[in-house]
């Protein structure tokens, strides 16, 4: 590209308010790719959460809080997929249940620049390399929204193999979701739980230092399991590692 991309980042709520060091990753990440970066101070949540639970009328201004923060933007990037999944398939979904022709139309158009992390850096900046320095060895576990509804691929495993110093090994049983599911998680404690001690067990069983993943919702899930069992396995963010350099480690 010619030109410095304009980025608006799309930090989501629970990096915002849990994880802001993945935002920071994220920003560090993009202005060392040459993107002028931006954080629009209306943004809140994605409204997931809300919609996932059945409440669609409530969902509604959120996605008009989301589109009036992010419209003006040339790129909005989020290191989330489940939360840019919600953006794209849920949006409009929501404004035509509502009724307003006028927000699913603005929201159609506003997810044509609608991106996760990975997705951009291979899709639009279209690099693998970004210089990253992580030596340690790291098992990725492909998130279930990043997969099934951003439709991410394998774009962070292409950005992982070309991490310099990094061991990537294969997390066995890698398809398969870890439970948290966001208020799945609340509302069957029991097999969320379940499903996530499978997880950290696959993670443990790697010999990995560190469990990868581009979602810091089903970290937070696992990693509080690994927690309670001791393990040394420990959870960290996909833009983490890329932000990551020889010069500026983590």
């Amino acid at each position: 590209m010619t030109s410095r991309p304009s980025v608006a980042l799309f930090a989501t709520c629970i990096n915002d308010t849990m994880f802001p060091g993945t935002a920071i990753a994220t920003v560090r990440l993009l202005e060392r790719l040459g993107c002028t970066v931006t954080f629009p101070e209306a943004q809140t949540c994605c409204g997931q959460m809300l919609t996932n639970t059945g409440y669609i009328a409530q969902a509604a201004p959120v996605v008009r809080t989301f589109v009036r923060a992010f419209e003006g933007a040339d790129y909005v990037v989020g290191p989330s997929g489940s939360c840019v999944g919600s953006a794209r398939h849920q949006h409009p979904m929501i404004a035509s249940k509502v009724g307003d022709e006028g927000l699913r139309r603005a929201s159609e158009t506003l997810n044509q620049r609608v991106f996760e992390l990975s997705e951009f850096l291979v899709d639009v900046l279209g690099v693998t390399d970004v210089g990253a320095w992580f030596p340690h060895r790291v098992t990725f576990h492909p998130t279930c929204h990043s997969i099934r509804v951003a439709g991410v691929g394998d774009r962070p495993q292409r950005l992982l193999r070309e991490v310099g110093g990094i061991d990537l090994v294969d997390l066995p049983d890698a398809d398969q979701c870890c439970g948290f599911g966001g208020t799945f998680s609340v509302k069957n404690p029991d097999v969320s739980v379940s499903m996530g001690s499978d997880k950290a067990r696959s993670a443990v069983s790697t010999g990995a230092e560190y469990l990868v993943a581009g979602d810091n919702s089903c970290l937070m899930h696992i990693g509080g399991l690994l927690s309670r069992s001791k393990s040394p396995v420990t959870p960290i963010h996909l833009a983490e590692i890329l932000a990551s350099t020889r010069e500026d480690p983590r």
